[in-house]
C-alpha cells in the first residue's frame, strides 16, 4: 500500500507493519481495491497518522470503520471533504461543539482542522467496500489499531479520549484515567444520540484538561 504516514508513527509502528497477521491484511486488502470499490482511497488509509503525528498527539476520538457511502471517507474518522453533505453523526457533533463551547455550525465537515491541532480521528477498521457497513472487519485492522491505541496509552499522558458509544469504550479501556482524560458517551449517530451525547459537554471538559496540564485547547 502506498500510504503516507508521519514519521515518528513509522518509525512507532514498524514493528506492527513486520508482523504476519499485518502482511495477510495488506493481501487482503491490495486484492479489494483491485477487484471492487473500496473507501478510503488508497492514499488515505493511514491520513489520520498523516495529519496527526504522535508528538503533537493530545485527542483521540475513536470510530468503528470508515464511511461506506460514495465520496464520503477521507481517512479521518467521521470527517468528510469539503462540500460533501454531513452525515448524520456528524452533524450531531457538530451540533454539540455549538451548543458546549459556542460559535456557528461550520461549512465543511473536513476535520483536518482538528487533526492538525493533535486530533487523532482513528476508525477501528480503515478500510470498507462501498455500501457494506463492516465488510473489513475482522481482517487484522482490529489488531492493528488496538496496538496503535496500546502505543499512546504506554508512551503518551495527559491525552483527552473520547469514547463514544460500547465499542468505543472497549477500545480505548487501556487508556489510564489517573494519567488522561477519557471521557465517555454515547454514540452520535441518531439512534443514541438523545441518550447522553447531547449535552456531554465534552468538548469544553477536554479544553479545560487540557490547560489544565499546559497544553493549548483545541479550536473546534
Amino acid at each position: 500500500m502506498n500510504v503516507k504516514i508521519a514519521p515518528d508513527w513509522g518509525e512507532l509502528l514498524q514493528s506492527e507493519f513486520e508482523k504476519p497477521y499485518f502482511g495477510e491484511l495488506v493481501n487482503f486488502v491490495k486484492a479489494e481495491y483491485a477487484s471492487t470499490t473500496i473507501y478510503p482511497a488508497g492514499k488515505n488509509i493511514f491520513r489520520a497518522f498523516d495529519k496527526c503525528p504522535l508528538e503533537s498527539l493530545k485527542v483521540v476520538i475513536i470510530g468503528q470503520d470508515p464511511y461506506h457511502g460514495v465520496g464520503q471517507a477521507n481517512g479521518l474518522c467521521f470527517s468528510v471533504d469539503d462540500g460533501v453533505q454531513f452525515p448524520p453523526s456528524l452533524q450531531n457533533i457538530f451540533k454539540e461543539v455549538c451548543e458546549d463551547v459556542g460559535g456557528v455550525m461550520p461549512t465543511s465537515g473536513n476535520l483536518d482542522r482538528w487533526a492538525e491541532q493533535g486530533v487523532l480521528l482513528l476508525n477501528s477498521v480503515l478500510t470498507v467496500r462501498a455500501h457494506q457497513a463492516a465488510s473489513h472487519a475482522g481482517r487484522g485492522w482490529e489488531q492493528f489499531t488496538d496496538a496503535v491505541v496500546k502505543a499512546i496509552a504506554e508512551r503518551k499522558e495527559g491525552v483527552v479520549y473520547m469514547l463514544w458509544g460500547n465499542y468505543a469504550q472497549r477500545k480505548g479501556q487501556i487508556a489510564d484515567p489517573r494519567r488522561n482524560l477519557i471521557l465517555k458517551s454515547v454514540h452520535p449517530s441518531p439512534l443514541s444520540v438523545y441518550r447522553g451525547f447531547f449535552g456531554c459537554k465534552h468538548f469544553s471538559q477536554a479544553n479545560a484538561y487540557l490547560q489544565s496540564v499546559g497544553k493549548t485547547p483545541i479550536q473546534w
